[in-house]
């Protein structure tokens, strides 16, 4: 199962979801409950300005429930592929 979190308003994700003709579930996180819960929320800045905001993290959960592995500093392009090569070690 995939699911994708973002603090963006549902409205926002059903937008995107609709573009890019996403296959799996978009969760709201618009108070940045989860992003907390997983301890992912960092300082970032733009044109100067301070604030605080979930970094780009994927984490793999593995049928028991516990996180089998967490990357960090996430880049998009590409990013599905190396998910799919880590998840296939988990099936072996």
């Amino acid at each position: 199962m995939v699911l994708g979190i973002s603090r963006d308003s549902a409205k926002k994700h059903r937008k995107f979801k609709e573009k890019y003709e996403l296959p799996y579930t978009l969760l709201v996180d618009e108070d940045a409950r989860i992003a907390t819960a997983y301890d992912i929320m960092v300082e970032k800045s733009m044109y100067g300005k301070k604030y605080i905001a979930p970094a780009r993290t994927t984490f793999v959960i593995d049928k028991t429930g516990r996180i089998a592995h967490v990357f960090e500093n996430v880049k998009p392009e590409n990013h599905g592929a190396e998910v799919a090569e880590f998840v296939k070690t988990l099936s072996s």
